[in-house]
């Protein structure tokens, strides 16, 4: 997880976000990523990265390093877009229900800060910046670099089995209480 240096804004808007999942494609294409749940807020960022790397720290700096050089010309700003230390929580070896848990919580982000609402018309699986709609929606439409079968089959599901994921998030979300 990364936040906005002093609370600012990341993301501004669509071209953002657009940018920022390109350089996203690229860090995973440098070093090896595998990418299984992300989201995109304006303040913010969650991803679950898998590496075979053991230090991650290089490309996340190269991603962020990246991006700010980005935003800073365009937006016409200094400094950095990020805080210098971003949260990384190792997964390795706490199994698929802990990495099952991680990706609902990054999913249901955009809920949590009311971004969406769960059960409106197109509600979370609208919010383009999330990997959820990939989750729910087709499934020749994600990055090749996503990867969803390990979220999946931690359920038991497999990529054609969009309704039953759908169905288990917003279970999740009536349980956590976000609407």
């Amino acid at each position: 997880m990364a936040r906005g240096d002093y609370g600012d804004l990341v993301f501004q808007d669509d071209q953002d976000y657009t940018r920022f999942l390109h350089l996203l494609a690229e860090a995973c294409s440098r070093s090896g990523w595998r990418i299984h749940a992300y989201v995109l807020m304006p303040s913010h960022c969650h991803l679950l990265v898998e590496t075979a790397e053991a230090d991650v720290v290089a490309g996340i700096e190269w991603l962020q390093g990246s991006y700010s050089l980005y935003h800073n010309h365009r937006h016409h700003r200094l400094g950095r877009r990020f805080l210098d230390e971003c949260k990384m929580v190792p997964v390795e070896g706490k199994g698929e229900i802990y990495s099952n848990g991680i990706s609902t919580y990054i999913h249901l982000n955009p809920v949590r800060a009311k971004l969406v609402r769960m059960g409106q018309r197109r509600g979370l699986k609208g919010y383009r910046w999330s990997s959820y709609p990939c989750y729910v929606n087709r499934v020749d439409s994600h990055p090749a670099w996503l990867c969803t079968q390990q979220v999946l089959a931690s359920l038991g599901l497999g990529l054609a089995d969009a309704q039953q994921y759908e169905a288990y998030i917003e279970g999740r979300a009536r349980q956590l209480g976000v609407r």
